[in-house]
């Protein structure tokens, strides 16, 4: 696996829906890519901020 393949695999990696085969390469490629698992940090820290903003929508805020 290479660097931009693992793009296209980080949301299925993430939620666990990567074969066997598909997980073991992913992750023997970050053991070896820190570029990647920079990405991937990056990438989950998006996530983390896209849901807490979500649930900042849910707060009512005071008229003042």
């Amino acid at each position: 696996m290479m660097c931009q393949d693992i793009i296209g695999f980080l949301m299925d990696y993430l939620n666990c829906e990567l074969t066997n085969a598909e997980q073991a390469a992913f992750e023997l490629h970050l053991a070896q890519c820190p570029s990647c698992i920079n990405y991937l940090n990056s990438y989950r820290q998006t996530i983390e901020l896209g849901r807490s903003l979500s649930e900042m929508d849910s707060v009512e805020m005071p008229e003042e």
